[in-house]
C-alpha cells in the first residue's frame, strides 16, 4: 500500500557555509530551559529568526553545515517549526541528529544556490521533489532509505523506540 503524501511548505530560511552548532543553539541558553532556547535560536546569524519563524518554514544552508559539536541544532530548528533542512553538505553528526529528531534533512550540494532567503518551497519528504513556488526551480533530493524515513516519520529515534517498546524487553 502506498504512503501517503508528506508536504512541508514553507519560507527559507538561508545561511551560508560552515554553519556551527554553537550559532544556532548557543551555549548561554542551554541551561535556561527550552522556552528560552526557543526564544534565542539561530539569533546569532538572523536575528529576526527566532521572532519570525512558522511552522514548517524550510531552513537553507551551504556546505558543512552543522559543523564543530555534538550539540543538537537541529533539534532545536525543529522545536520552533523548521520542517525540513536542505543543505549542500552537512557534518555526520548534525545529519545523524537531524534524523535522530525527526527532522528530515536533504543534501543537494550545488543545487542549494537556486534557493533564497524567502523563497517558498513545497518539499516531498518521502520522494526528495524540491519545488521552488517563488521561481519555478525544481531541485531532486535522494529520498531517504526505508530504515530512515521509519525514524523520521515516527518523530524521531526515541519516539520510534518508545513506539516499538514490546520489542525491548528491557524498557518493559
Amino acid at each position: 500500500m502506498a504512503k501517503k503524501e508528506w508536504i512541508v511548505q514553507g519560507n527559507v530560511w538561508k545561511v551560508g557555509n560552515n554553519i556551527n552548532t554553537e550559532s544556532i543553539q548557543p551555549s548561554q541558553w542551554q541551561q535556561a530551559g527550552p522556552e528560552a532556547m526557543k526564544a534565542h535560536t539561530a539569533e546569532l546569524l538572523i536575528p529576526e529568526f527566532p521572532r519570525k519563524v512558522k511552522q514548517d518554514d524550510i531552513w537553507v544552508a551551504g556546505s558543512n553545515f552543522g559543523c564543530s559539536s555534538s550539540r543538537n541544532a537541529a533539534g532545536s530548528l525543529k522545536d520552533v517549526g523548521i520542517g525540513v533542512i536542505i543543505c549542500n553538505s552537512a557534518s555526520r553528526i548534525c545529519y545523524r541528529n537531524s534524523i535522530n529528531s525527526g527532522l528530515p534533512i536533504f543534501e543537494v550540494g550545488e543545487e542549494v544556490d537556486k534557493l533564497k532567503m524567502g523563497d517558498e518551497l513545497r518539499v516531498n519528504i518521502r520522494t526528495g521533489a524540491i519545488e521552488n513556488l517563488t521561481t519555478g526551480a525544481k531541485i531532486q533530493a535522494k529520498p531517504f532509505p526505508d530504515f530512515l524515513m521509519e525514524i523520521i516519520e515516527a518523530g524521531g529515534a526515541r519516539q520510534k523506540i518508545m513506539n516499538e517498546k514490546s520489542k525491548y524487553p528491557l524498557l518493559k
